[in-house]
């Protein structure tokens, strides 16, 4: 984040107007962008699985998958697509099937072993990769199997799906964070770049793609903002609100 974004958000907190991060990333990359998340201290992570009290360093709202219906996906979406691989995302971090290929570098502690094993307990997200196919065909194919049973998104370059409650979205948690701060979804300004945005973007009452941004998401967006290497959302804000 560059000094004239934090800058910006810094203006912002000033006059009373709350930033809400939300990010399909889990608990343990999000917290690089904390100390600038304000004094309602609240961050929504997990696609909305979790919104996480930064002050208290603790659980504000949890919306988990259970592990029966974790298990039901993954039998079924094997059934469909073999050669899905699966992780899981909890509180304690991510753990993995030996299939499933991480592309960044796991943390310390992280498990690997076979899907039954791993749900043992509800779950903030389930991930499914593969390593054939690509994002939009195995998203298609990951609907048509099993998205009467989970939100399935996808945010990542490679063949990742990121798989939540029934009706767990960035959307749905921000409109309860934001009721509990008292503000109407026409008063809330959204920028976003990938599919997993989709939902949040068409609730808010102003709605940005960045430049950048995955077509789908321009398609549905109001606006266009620049993109992240120009500080795009500071740039919008900074005009939106005459700082």
């Amino acid at each position: 984040m560059s000094d004239y974004t934090r800058d910006v958000l810094v203006q912002l907190e000033d006059r009373g107007i709350p930033v809400v991060f939300v990010t399909g990333r889990p608990l343990r990359w999000a917290e690089d962008v904390f100390e600038h998340v304000g004094s309602h201290g609240l961050a929504i992570v997990s696609n909305g699985a979790l919104v996480w009290d930064v002050a208290r360093s603790q659980v504000h709202l949890e919306r988990p998958v259970a592990p029966d219906t974790a298990r039901e996906v993954c039998r079924l979406l094997r059934e469909a697509v073999p050669g899905s691989a699966y992780a899981v995302e909890t509180l304690d971090g991510i753990s993995l099937e030996p299939e499933f290929m991480e592309r960044h570098p796991l943390p310390a502690g992280a498990r690997r072993a076979s899907i039954e094993a791993l749900l043992s307990r509800p779950l903030l997200k389930l991930l499914a990769r593969h390593e054939e196919l690509g994002p939009q065909d195995y998203w298609d194919a990951a609907e048509a199997a099993v998205g009467h049973l989970m939100t399935i998104t996808w945010s990542s370059s490679s063949t990742l799906l990121e798989m939540s409650g029934p009706g767990v979205t960035k959307a749905s948690s921000l409109e309860l964070l934001a009721r509990d701060l008292g503000v109407e979804a026409a008063d809330v300004i959204a920028f976003g770049d990938m599919p997993n945005d989709l939902p949040m973007l068409t609730w808010a009452g102003t709605s940005y793609a960045m430049a950048d941004a995955h077509p789908s998401v321009r398609e549905a967006a109001g606006h266009l903002a620049p993109g992240h290497d120009e500080d795009g959302v500071a740039q919008v804000l900074a005009g939106v609100f005459d700082l």
